[in-house]
């Protein structure tokens, strides 16, 4: 089985590339994309840590783009790590830039808070601030945080610093990487049959078709579009390792969507061509 489409410590998840990799062993992985937001720095650690499993690591990055002024994301997969280096020191940058926009809003509310200092590397973002104001006592959980305060048209809410997705998909193409649109049917900017084609004109190679998100029909619909524009098939739970504070919810769970790991030959096909 495979994970397209996970998240460790390095961005907004809860497990350490380490712990991600056991913890997807013992769920009967066998393929594990590292996807941190707009950070590659993971991928060692998990190249390393999966050598016992036997599980092939998948090197990869979500990065955040900027379109009808709304949050879009771009999985990448097989970019090439020596030239995705620079321009991603230049987004975590940003994100440290945007996170102090917000705690900067949330004091102007009455609602004073300091990150703890992190590592360089770490690409810093609304859950950061929401585990922040948890801890201060401001609210009860993340969830709280987002829906009163850090999601989309809230109070404290910063967009991301533009980063257009021309930009964003010409990046990874030009680093040797295979562009999918993540999550599509969480985009808040338009229809997805209406944006698909500005993303499939700025060399999208691929939907995110399978995800937590995604219910029968909206699978079928992007199969189908995926079908019409011959566009690569990919899929994940976009783990963060939520389960582990709240196991109730099982669609989160690694391997919950039980993804063959046929999917994963066309997308090592489409990067050596």
């Amino acid at each position: 089985m495979i994970e397209l489409h996970t998240h460790t410590t390095y961005s907004d998840g809860i497990l350490s590339p380490q712990q991600l990799v056991e913890r997807a062993a013992n769920a009967g992985v066998k393929a594990l994309a590292i996807t941190d937001h707009d950070t590659l720095c993971g991928w060692e650690e998990a190249i390393a840590a999966a050598i016992p499993f036997n599980i092939e690591i998948i090197p990869g990055v979500e990065l955040s783009t900027v379109h009808n002024g709304r949050s879009l994301h771009i999985l990448g997969y097989y970019p090439q790590k020596e030239l995705l280096i620079a321009p991603l020191a230049e987004r975590l940058a940003g994100r440290k830039r945007r996170a102090k926009q917000m705690l900067e809003n949330l004091a102007r509310m009455g609602y004073p808070l300091e990150l703890e200092p992190s590592d360089t590397k770490i690409a810093l973002g609304r859950p950061h601030i929401a585990g922040a104001m948890v801890k201060a006592g401001y609210v009860n959980s993340p969830q709280e945080a987002f829906a009163r305060f850090l999601g989309e048209d809230h109070p404290a809410y910063v967009h991301y610093e533009k980063f257009s997705i021309q930009e964003g998909i010409g990046l990874i193409r030009d680093c040797g990487g295979i562009p999918v649109w993540a999550h599509p049917y969480l985009f808040r900017g338009g229809k997805v049959e209406e944006v698909l084609p500005e993303l499939i004109a700025a060399g999208l190679m691929g939907i995110e078709v399978y995800h937590p998100h995604h219910g029968n029909n909206r699978v079928n619909r992007l199969k189908q579009l995926c079908q019409e524009h011959s566009l690569l098939i990919t899929g994940g739970t976009d783990y963060h390792g939520s389960d582990l504070e709240h196991p109730e919810n099982e669609r989160w769970q690694l391997n919950k969507l039980k993804l063959p790991l046929s999917l994963l030959e066309p997308l090592k096909q489409a990067c050596n061509q």
